[in-house]
């Protein structure tokens, strides 16, 4: 599905008016500051129920205000022929936010929904933005990260599952921390953090060999020739030879001094090694880039080919990739039939995007003061 309808009120400095976009490509140009980065912020509100931005509510909430709503209407995208008729419209979501009171409210199709996970399952969206880089040169949480947002797309249950785990985990911890470890307190929350783990475990892995084997496709048919050597791992975040309920016993004086879970699925990773040694010391920053554009690739094809079209949120790719590099990603998202959103400062050169000159159906805004006016 795609996004073809759009409305925000009080979300930074965007106009309140209604925006048709393209279930096809996007491009937005306008000066810095205004408002291209927050127009795909506030569609990364509908798909992600956060900003990729920032963590505080507080900082996207227009000036003086105290509540903001983001509204979209979802159609089936290229796969359909509406066009974003309202009338056509598959699914409408919203999601609105007080924070002064803490409270948000989610909405899809004009029911209430208890979760995020509620609204985002409609909408995958993935962003492609300066910080999407340290899923390579950052640590392992921005990795599981990348992982557990395809998982997510690709197993209904991981959601409910992950929460269910991060729950009993933070039990576990507050029992770890306190002066006298109570041994069977700590065994009931090592069976429960246990089957859990398994069960995230069994969903990250099974989803990672779909990822790793669209990446290794996807490489074969691409240009870059370090790609040779490069390799990528899924590691569970323990010794999986062993049972993790023994592990966590043997090391249970361990995990008491540093007061929090040392293994499980809290430690997971995705390894990315070069001819052995790790990515982030041996590829150059432009090496990384090209690598997780490849990778977020990838993760669109996994979702294409179980019939689900990912939105792709691309912020100033001007400033991160070369002519070059810009081509060959909006060839490829194009193939993939998705949705994608482009912001530039300069106005968009349609003819260096797709110098084979078979650009697709797009649409083109230009913003300034938060108002996007289509050309």
């Amino acid at each position: 599905m795609a996004l073809v309808k759009f409305q925000t009120e009080n979300f930074r400095n965007l106009s309140p008016a209604p925006v048709s976009f393209s279930p096809s490509f996007n491009l937005l140009y306008g000066e810095n500051g205004s408002g291209k980065t927050s127009v795909l912020e506030a569609i990364g509100y509908l798909g992600l129920g956060r900003s990729f931005r920032v963590n505080r509510h507080q900082a996207v909430v227009s000036h003086g205000q105290q509540r903001l709503t983001v509204f979209g209407g979802l159609d089936h995208g290229l796969e359909g022929n509406n066009q974003g008729n309202d009338s056509e419209l598959v699914h409408r979501l919203g999601i609105a936010r007080d924070v002064g009171q803490k409270e948000t409210v989610l909405r899809v199709d004009g029911e209430a929904v208890r979760s995020l996970s509620g609204l985002a399952k409609h909408l995958p969206v993935s962003v492609i933005d300066p910080g999407v880089f340290d899923v390579v040169a950052g640590g392992p949480g921005k990795r599981r990260q990348f992982l557990d947002w395809l998982v997510f797309h690709v197993e209904p249950s991981f959601g409910s599952v992950w929460q269910q785990c991060q729950r009993v985990t933070s039990q576990r911890n507050q029992t770890l921390r306190n002066g006298r470890l109570e041994e069977a307190l700590m065994r009931v929350w090592d069976h429960q953090y246990a089957t859990l783990s398994e069960r995230i475990t069994e969903a990250r892995s099974g989803t990672f060999d779909r990822f790793k084997a669209a990446f290794e496709k996807l490489v074969g048919e691409v240009e870059v020739p370090w790609t040779e050597g490069l390799k990528l791992e899924y590691y569970p975040g323990w010794d999986v030879t062993r049972p993790l309920v023994e592990l966590l016993a043997d090391h249970r004086e361990q995990e008491r001094k540093v007061g929090h879970t040392l293994y499980g699925p809290n430690r997971a990773d995705i390894r990315l090694k070069f001819q052995g040694r790790p990515v982030a010391e041996t590829f150059s920053r432009g090496q990384q880039k090209t690598l997780v554009i490849l990778m977020k690739i990838a993760q669109g094809m996994v979702l294409s080919d179980m019939g689900k079209q990912v939105t792709f949120l691309l912020d100033d790719i001007n400033a991160e990739l070369d002519e070059g590099h810009r081509a060959m990603l909006a060839s490829r998202l194009q193939a993939l039939r998705c949705q994608v959103f482009i912001t530039s400062i300069e106005r968009p050169q349609v003819e260096q995007l797709w110098p084979d000159g078979k650009a697709p159906d797009y649409r083109l805004f230009h913003v300034e003061h938060g108002k996007l006016t289509e050309e």
